[in-house]
């Protein structure tokens, strides 16, 4: 079988190594992929967001099966248009995408529906949004309407960082149009917890919990990245947590969805806060999360093609999906500077591959040498799987010291507050 995955960083790193390990995969491209990548797929030189370029290459090349993994190419319609040449795809097709593409869509389906999240109210106005933070709770959060890599929320701690935010994404545009409608919502409080699934608009059958990171530096200081790190399983997700938003969140989700008409299938995304009140939606992804599936595909045991299939094909009630009892941590290496202003072109040296233990490249390139070189904010994602979480982070920190790279830095704390909360 010939694969296509669309993307190009440490996600589809993880993906492209989870499917190769299928005997009937025969060629996997990458569209683009990265200079790490192009060690286990061919990297093809077309962009995720170049849906035409896109569907040339998949009819010229007989692909039999496609994974549209980023967000952008999902919202854009990557998969109807996959799906038009009579190609199967792994994904949301855009009308279901649109749960990760409109924080405004995700809300007003939540309210319809009564899924737990929280409160809210929409605006299209500035001066309607600022007039109501004169009085509305503090802290807040706001959030921008469209895709914005991840980092379109400002958590405000006080009225005035509200109204600067309010201010940067309808006046100043910091996010594009993404922000030219905002949600402005109650603050939640408690342990958040991710959770991807696999569903093929029928079935939910939630992966294994994982802890994402998202500030930069330790102690949890610092700007928002899009994830620093990651461990899994989360212990905050007890059984009793799984079956209260199996039965309040999940299936309520995916049945709303099919009551739309927004049928979805693929990987849909579930970021939790698990609130005195009970687990509530943050936000809703179309895909695989990133850092996460960096530790998550890692604990699969069942194997991922047959899973993407069967999510395509509408059979996951009959597909077996098991996931190991061991624990796994994940270290973001970043470029000095990230998540702002940051060089590139170092040189990275890789150690050796180990049992349980993975490097998956997100920002690199390869030099006129073949030697590896950063290209982006987040470079690599180490990963290491062992019996117990405390091993799983020793190990991953271990291997992480083995990594050589100029202008780097990466967090000393990630899996700590799981740590804790073990204890």
């Amino acid at each position: 079988m010939k694969i296509m995955v669309v993307g190009g960083g440490g996600r589809e790193h993880a993906i492209i190594k989870s499917l190769k390990k299928n005997e009937r995969v025969t060629e996997i491209y990458a569209l683009p992929g990265n200079g790490g990548i192009a060690a286990d797929a061919t990297c093809v030189p077309v962009g995720a967001k170049d849906i035409e370029g896109i569907v040339a290459f998949a009819t010229e090349n007989a692909i039999d099966f496609a994974v549209v993994a980023p967000d952008d190419p999902l919202v854009l319609g990557a998969v109807d248009a996959l799906n038009a040449v009579g190609i199967p795809c792994f994904g949301p097709k855009a009308n279901a995408a649109i749960i990760e593409g409109s924080k405004v869509f995700s809300k007003n389906l939540m309210k319809k529906y009564g899924i737990p999240t929280a409160a809210y109210e929409v605006f299209t106005e500035m001066s309607a949004a600022l007039e109501y933070l004169e009085t509305a709770p503090i802290p807040t959060v706001i959030k921008a309407d469209g895709l914005a890599l991840g980092k379109g929320v400002i958590i405000a701690q006080t009225r005035e960082e509200a109204k600067e935010a309010v201010h940067s994404m309808m006046e100043d545009k910091i996010f594009g149009a993404s922000g030219s409608q905002i949600v402005i919502e109650e603050f939640l409080t408690g342990p958040e917890v991710s959770v991807l699934s696999f569903t093929d608009g029928n079935v939910v059958i939630p992966m294994v919990s994982s802890m994402d990171h998202k500030r930069a530096h330790d102690n949890d200081e610092g700007l928002n990245t899009g994830g620093m790190g990651t461990i899994a399983p989360n212990p905050y997700y007890t059984e009793a947590v799984a079956a209260e938003c199996m039965e309040t969140i999940f299936l309520p989700t995916i049945k709303a969805m099919k009551a739309e008409g927004r049928e979805f299938r693929g990987c849909l995304y579930f970021g939790l806060m698990i609130t005195p009140d009970g687990p509530k939606v943050i936000e809703y992804n179309c895909r695989f999360g990133d850092p996460e599936t960096q530790v998550v595909l890692p604990l699969l045991e069942s194997d991922l093609l047959t899973i993407m299939e069967a999510t395509a094909n509408g059979t996951l009630a009959e597909t077996e999906v098991k996931f190991s009892e061991k624990s796994a941590c994940c270290v973001i290496v970043a470029s000095e500077g990230y998540p702002t202003a940051y060089k590139k072109g170092f040189e990275i040296t890789l150690p050796a591959a180990e049992e349980d233990k993975e490097i998956f490249v997100a920002g690199a390139r390869l030099g006129a040498g073949g030697e590896l070189l950063s290209d982006g904010g987040r470079v690599l994602g180490v990963t290491a799987i062992a019996e117990n979480l405390e091993m799983a982070i020793e190990k991953a920190y271990a291997h992480t010291k083995k990594v050589h790279m100029d202008n780097s830095f990466y967090r000393s704390d990630i899996g700590q507050r799981a740590l804790k909360a073990l204890k």
